[in-house]
């Protein structure tokens, strides 16, 4: 009885219930989060998909996309041969076609030279 008095019990009950919070902030830190971001970006990249982009798909296949749907993408592999894919299943985009607003606000930008 006198050991359990000199050691001061009461805070060795909170330790544990601290580390475990902890452990749990490191992992939201360190997992979650990033791989949110990752999803997100994902999601961003599939969906500015446009006609014209080369991409690649999660299984290796390079392609350039012709048409483009709520839920999926018409990649021509070849010269004439076309396949549909969920979007999904877009891993990358490694050319991105020339969007006609993007020239547009790009020769805006430019103003005439005044002599």
């Amino acid at each position: 009885m006198v050991y359990a008095a000199a050691s001061g019990g009461g805070a060795g009950g909170l330790t544990p219930i601290l580390m475990i919070a902890l452990l749990f902030g490191v992992m939201y830190f360190m997992m979650i989060r990033p791989q949110q971001k990752r999803r997100r970006e994902a999601e961003q990249m599939q969906s500015a998909l446009a006609p014209g982009d080369e991409v690649v798909t999660i299984g290796g296949l390079h392609g350039t996309v012709t048409g483009v749907d709520d839920e999926t993408v018409l990649l021509e592999i070849a010269p004439g041969v076309q396949t549909k894919y969920a979007r999904p299943a877009i891993a990358k985009v490694v050319k991105q076609a020339e969007r006609p607003e993007a020239i547009e606000s790009a020769v805006e930008e430019v103003e005439p030279v005044k002599e």
